[in-house]
C-alpha cells in the first residue's frame, strides 16, 4: 500500500502520540492489565486508521476525449441543474461526490486539457453533504479547458473535519486526465460543474471510484 506524500507529517505526528501516550501509562503503573492490553489494542488501531486514511492506490485510467471521469471516490449525492455563480455565471449540471473518512481522499483530473481558472476560498466547515457547503465551506475551485474548447469545474469541499485542501494545478498548465490534481483531508465533497448538454451516466447513491468510473460523456 502507497501512502500520499500530504500524509507523511500527519502519521508521524499520530505515531508519536500514541507512543507517548502508552509510555506514560507504563511509566504510572507498576503492572501489565487488561486495560493495558485494551490501551495498545487502541493506539494500534488509530494508528493504522489514520494511515489508512492516506493511502493513495496506484490505477490506470482509460484516457477518452469527451469522457468524464470521476475525481474522487465516495457516492453521488447530487445531480441536479443549477446556477453556478463563480466562474460560468449561467445554468450547469452539478453531480456531487461525498467521501467519506473511509474513502481514498485523492483527487484526479477528470479530463485532460488546460487549467484556465484556479482560486481557493476560505470558509465554513459544515458537514459536506449540506447543500450549503458547496458555496459556504472552505473550498478551491478549479476551471479545466478540454482540447475542444468545453469547459470542466471541479470545486474540492471541506468538510466538518477537514482542515486543508490541496490543489497541485496552476492557470495555464497542461493537464491530463487520471493524473493527480489535489488532496482533501478527511470526509469531504467534490462538486462537478458540467455543460448543461452533458450525458451524465452515473445516479444518485452510486458508489464511484475515481479515474475508473464514468461520471458522463461532453456533448
Amino acid at each position: 500500500m502507497r501512502i500520499h506524500k500530504e500524509g507523511y507529517m500527519t502519521i508521524l505526528a499520530t505515531l508519536l502520540f500514541v507512543a507517548t501516550v502508552l509510555l506514560i501509562l507504563n511509566h504510572i503503573t507498576e503492572h501489565q492489565t487488561w486495560f493495558h492490553i485494551f490501551m495498545y489494542v487502541l493506539g494500534l488501531g488509530f494508528f493504522l486508521m489514520i494511515v489508512r486514511f492516506f493511502r493513495s492506490p496506484k490505477r490506470e485510467p482509460g484516457q477518452a476525449q469527451h469522457v468524464i471521469l470521476s475525481p474522487a471516490d465516495g457516492k453521488v449525492v447530487v445531480i441536479e441543474k443549477t446556477n453556478e455563480p463563480e466562474y460560468f455565471k449561467d445554468e450547469r449540471i452539478q453531480v456531487s461526490i461525498f467521501m467519506s473518512a473511509a474513502d481514498v481522499h485523492v483527487n484526479w483530473f477528470p479530463v485532460s486539457g488546460m487549467v484556465n481558472y484556479c482560486d481557493y476560498h476560505p470558509g465554513k466547515h459544515m458537514v459536506a453533504f449540506n447543500p450549503k457547503s458547496s458555496l459556504e465551506n472552505e473550498r478551491s475551485t478549479t476551471v479545466l479547458k478540454t482540447p475542444d474548447g468545453q469547459e470542466v469545474l471541479v470545486r474540492q469541499i471541506a468538510g466538518a473535519v477537514a482542515r486543508r485542501i490541496v490543489t497541485y494545478p496552476k492557470v495555464g498548465e497542461t493537464i491530463v486526465q487520471g493524473d493527480e490534481m489535489g488532496f482533501i483531508k478527511f470526509g469531504s465533497r467534490v462538486d462537478l460543474l458540467l455543460p448543461t448538454d452533458a450525458k451524465i451516466d452515473v445516479t444518485l447513491n452510486q458508489k464511484v471510484r475515481g479515474t475508473q468510473t464514468v461520471i458522463g460523456r461532453l456533448g
